[in-house]
């Protein structure tokens, strides 16, 4: 049973992925339901900081959805670099949440590597925000998550979910360099098919 819901949870993310770095709106609602799939997988597998992130993954894309279809003036947001600030803080803030969130899974449940996935939690919320608001750096904090995730699933025997998340690794490289085109053309970096 793992290993069917391990590939549809894999399907979902993956054709989300894809959509994300083609700056298609339909990201976010394949997105929900790769996610749910996972929510269900990652606590068999006592992930339980990755199930935190997937209820909140399912949350947002919501948000997302509506963010990409009508920004916050009532037009689709345009792709842009982030400014420094709204990079620092919330990473530095994300730092602090993995801590201290480890720090409560490692004392209170029988999780599994809490440190590192609450790291993965912490540092894919903040990736999230960033694609939510159409931000480039949306994608180096990807390729964060991606480094931390392939060894921690492949840990747990999720071995098709770590051979994606190292797909997904090339992957962000490819949307990030697709991302920062599309902001030097105004036409269409904020269009979303």
């Amino acid at each position: 049973m793992t290993g069917m819901l391990e590939l549809a949870a894999n399907g979902g993310a993956t054709l989300a992925i894809v959509l994300a770095g083609r700056n298609n709106v339909h990201t976010w609602w394949t997105g929900m339901v790769g996610c749910s799939l996972f929510a269900v997988l990652f606590f068999q597998e006592r992930l339980y900081a990755d199930v935190l992130l997937q209820v909140f993954f399912i949350g947002s894309s919501a948000l997302g959805w509506w963010y990409w279809r009508r920004g916050d003036a009532g037009a689709a947001l345009p792709i842009a670099p982030a400014d420094f600030a709204s990079v620092l803080w919330p990473g530095a803030a994300a730092l602090a949440v993995a801590a201290a969130y480890g720090a409560l899974l490692l004392h209170f449940t029988d999780a599994y590597a809490p440190f590192v996935d609450s790291l993965v939690l912490a540092l894919s919320v903040l990736a999230q925000l960033l694609l939510m608001k159409r931000r480039i750096e949306n994608w180096a904090f990807w390729l964060l998550v991606n480094s931390l995730a392939v060894p921690l699933y492949a840990s747990r025997g999720l071995y098709l979910t770590a051979l994606l998340y190292a797909c997904y690794w090339v992957h962000a490289i490819y949307a990030w360099l697709q991302w920062r085109r599309l902001a030097r053309q105004p036409a269409l970096a904020g269009s979303a098919a």
